[in-house]
């Protein structure tokens, strides 16, 4: 594995020089001489890499002269990443896990450096922030985005706060869509593949006057699926989405632009299915433990049975708006104003247990609505001083109701019990915060940036919880509520120092906190579990050291980051499971403030032409996650549990990914571009509880593809396949070990291929 690892980066460093050394020499290949069709090609071909612009500091800026480390992938990037939702992002970033969510179709699950939201409960808050051109999205549930009309993606990745509405300990995915007035064209796409995908997708822009413009973008995204239950014959793991923006962008005056933005989205799908990694275990009363389920060892073969009727899926309706106003007061200041609605409602059956036993089933229904506001004041005098000064609030309330059935989770000497439980809560948080920073240039090639921001979090959480026993065991049904409010707050400052070498050599050192509220329990289902159902906030800071280099000629650029936090309070879901043997489960799942960590890594992203029409790129990244402490309970009643917590979840040693593709330049002024990748993640633990069955061991993907673009870019055809090597591997686990031994494994679509055409007007 450290070999793979080793040749990458030797790879790397190999071509460098040689990209280096040709950028003068291509750079004059483009003289004339030739017939006109080539003449044509010719006056296409790159002579240097594109000049990437992110908003990470909430200002256009070069991507090489910001003191961060982000990540951006352009429209034709994510195409060739093969990307259509944003977890196509998995393996192009540095020390990121993203992936969909546990046993859902709408969630995703993400991870920068060791940070995340290692439950998917709705009373958990995300650890990385998700924004659509600048609203922040409160919740994973509808965060796996379609990526149907992105301008750009920019991941940012460290503690973000004094830049950004909400504080994120982990980092940040910005998408922002295509605005009218910049893209005003259109664009029609149509895919198909295996496993019954068929897609559409298409944008077009309108500019009305020099005063208005308007954009209408969608998709329709549907495919059966690539789970089977062998016993019906129904497809799950598959979805039928579809996804409507439209943006009305006004300017009135040379001063003030205004866009109003509103987007709609409906999915209904299939469950997603995973697969039972651990054996399935009832209780019997009387007999003592019954082993229902007992796996075999074999690699998956994609399928899976489930105790839920066909037509008892996962839907969703995710909708919202926005205004965005900005406004030059005079040459030095800018007010900006971002206003958004948004309300999410998911119906989703979810087999825990992923086996045709009602052990883990539940249903959990989500109406979700948020409400937030920013204000920014920006100051630019032109020359060697920026500043921001922000305002931020959001209300979101959270009502969900849920049921878990449980039918074949207890028996009587042999006859089975019925369970059923039932939940309703309703969660709300207001957050406020006051944020400032500022950039100066004190020297000639030196300057400093100091931020500050102020958080406060409320959060109002009432919940109920009933069960109901089958016969003779009706006198232990119960009733248990709790109601709890709290309040946290915390002040989070940021200090960045960058010196430029050169016009094309930067360097910087940074430190950053981040800040993460507390939260109530939503699996606390006894008297005594509420009586500690409140758990604090987490807190991070990192520190970091960057250089980021480009090329004379533009025809190499690369980018080195090294880092370290110390993570405390990290709020841990587990399951409670002191006696394994014992014959009653104790359905527990704690929220434990229980550790600190210290994670430290390297990252390297880099990018280069070489000869003509011929890109390679790439990113190696290393993380050492491990914990200081982890206080359990658990492990001081059974010494047998010691390793439980040995490893970070969802924090592979080592990520990398190379891709190469060149641009074969044909008569006539056509192009035809060939590329592909491979991604390599080492051994990586999917739970919190760390789980033998649970720890996905390092593999390596490949993808291809293959592109024809028209003389005039009007028409395209492209054809992939992504996993190539039919790889098996997890993504994703439910770990819920005090309920029938639970340990299901969620995987990664195996090799799939597609033709799409598309249309450029």
């Amino acid at each position: 594995m450290y070999r793979k690892q080793l040749s990458v980066a030797i790879m790397c460093a190999l071509l460098a020089p040689v990209a280096w050394a040709q950028d003068d020499a291509i750079q004059s290949t483009t003289s004339g001489g030739q017939p006109a069709g080539q003449q044509d090609v010719a006056d296409r071909q790159a002579v240097s890499l594109d000049k990437v612009e992110v908003t990470a500091r909430r200002r256009v800026e070069s991507i090489q002269d910001v003191p961060v480390a982000v990540s951006a992938f352009s429209e034709d990037d994510l195409q060739n990443l093969q990307a259509s939702n944003v977890d196509g992002l998995q393996g192009a970033v540095p020390n990121m896990n993203i992936v969909q969510g546990r046993g859902s179709s709408n969630s995703v699950n993400v991870f920068i450096r060791g940070i995340g939201q290692p439950d998917a409960l709705q009373t958990f808050d995300p650890g990385v922030g998700m924004y659509v051109d600048d609203v922040y999205y409160s919740r994973i549930n509808g965060a796996l985005f379609s990526l149907f009309d992105v301008q750009q993606v920019e991941v940012l990745r460290g503690p973000q706060g004094t830049l950004y509405g909400k504080n994120s300990t982990g980092g940040a995915i910005k998408i922002t869509t295509r605005n009218p007035f910049d893209d005003p064209n259109g664009a029609v796409e149509l895919t198909a593949g295996n496993f019954g995908r068929m897609e559409g997708r298409w944008y077009v822009g309108m500019p009305v006057s020099d005063r208005f413009a308007m954009s209408l973008s969608g998709a329709w995204l549907q495919s059966d699926g690539y789970v089977e239950d062998p016993t019906t014959g129904e497809d799950y793991n598959g979805e039928e989405t579809g996804v409507l923006r439209a943006k009305l962008a006004f300017r009135p005056t040379d001063a003030v632009t205004a866009t109003l933005s509103l987007d709609y989205m409906d999915q209904e799908a299939p469950l997603t299915l995973g697969r039972p990694t651990a054996p399935l275990v009832r209780t019997d009363l009387a007999l003592g433990p019954v082993v229902l389920h007992q796996p075999d060892g074999s690699e998956y073969d994609f399928e899976t049975r489930t105790s839920f009727a066909p037509g008892q899926g996962q839907s969703l309706n995710h909708q919202g708006a926005s205004l965005n106003v900005e406004w030059d007061l005079n040459s030095q200041w800018r007010f900006k104003s971002i206003s958004a609605v948004r309300s999410l409602e998911t119906s989703s059956f979810i087999d825990i247990d992923a086996s045709e036993w009602e052990l883990g089933d539940v249903l959990v229904e989500i109406d979700q609505t948020q409400a937030s506001q920013e204000f920014q004041l920006q100051y630019d005098n032109g020359s060697n001083l920026q500043a921001i000064y922000g305002l931020y609030y959001m209300n979101e309330k959270v009502p969900s109701y849920q049921e878990a059935y449980a039918d074949d989770l207890f028996a009587f000497a042999g006859a089975p019990i019925t369970f059923l439980r039932t939940i309703d809560d309703d969660l709300e948080t207001t957050s406020m915060a006051a944020f400032a920073h500022v950039t100066w240039e004190f020297a000639p090639t030196w300057t400093l940036a100091a931020g500050l921001r102020y958080s406060k979090d409320k959060k109002d959480y009432w919940r109920t919880t009933s069960t109901f026993w089958g016969p003779l065991f009706e006198a232990i049904n119960e009733t248990v509520a709790f109601e709890g409010e709290a309040n946290w707050d915390a002040w989070t400052p940021s200090l960045s120092l960058q010196k430029a070498f050169s016009d094309d050599f930067m360097g910087y050192v940074s430190a950053n906190r981040g800040f993460k509220s507390g939260g109530f329990n939503g699996r606390a289902n006894s008297v005594a579990e509420t009586r500690s159902a409140q758990f604090d906030p987490e807190f991070v800071w990192t520190y970091e050291a960057g250089l980021k280099a480009r090329s004379d000629g533009g025809r190499l650029q690369g980018n080195v980051a090294a880092f370290h936090s110390e993570y405390k309070d990290f709020q841990a879901r587990v399951s409670e499971v002191v006696n394994p043997d014992s014959p009653t489960p104790t359905f527990s799942f704690p929220v434990l403030n229980a550790a600190a960590l210290k994670i430290s890594g390297i990252e390297f992203e880099g990018a280069a032409l070489l000869g003509e029409g011929t890109r390679l790129s790439g990113q190696l990244s290393y993380m050492d996650a491990r914990y200081d402490e982890f206080v359990d309970p658990r492990v001081q009643l059974d010494p047998a549990l010691s390793n439980l917590h040995d490893h970070v979840p969802f924090s592979p040693d080592w990520t990398a990914r190379v891709a190469l593709q060149h641009t074969f330049y044909l008569a006539g002024g056509s192009g035809l571009t060939l590329g592909g990748d491979v991604s390599h993640r080492d051994d990586t633990w999917l739970s919190v509880d760390n789980r033998p069955n649970l720890m996905q061991e390092a593999y390596t993907v490949f993808g291809l593809y293959g592109v024809w673009d028209s003389p005039t870019y009007d028409w395209q055809v492209r054809a992939g396949v992504r996993n190539l090597g039919d790889e098996v591997y997890m993504t994703d686990g439910q770990e819920f070990s005090s309920v029938g031994n639970i340990q299901t494994a969620y995987y990664g679509m195996p090799r799939n291929y597609y033709l799409s055409v598309r249309y450029n007007f």
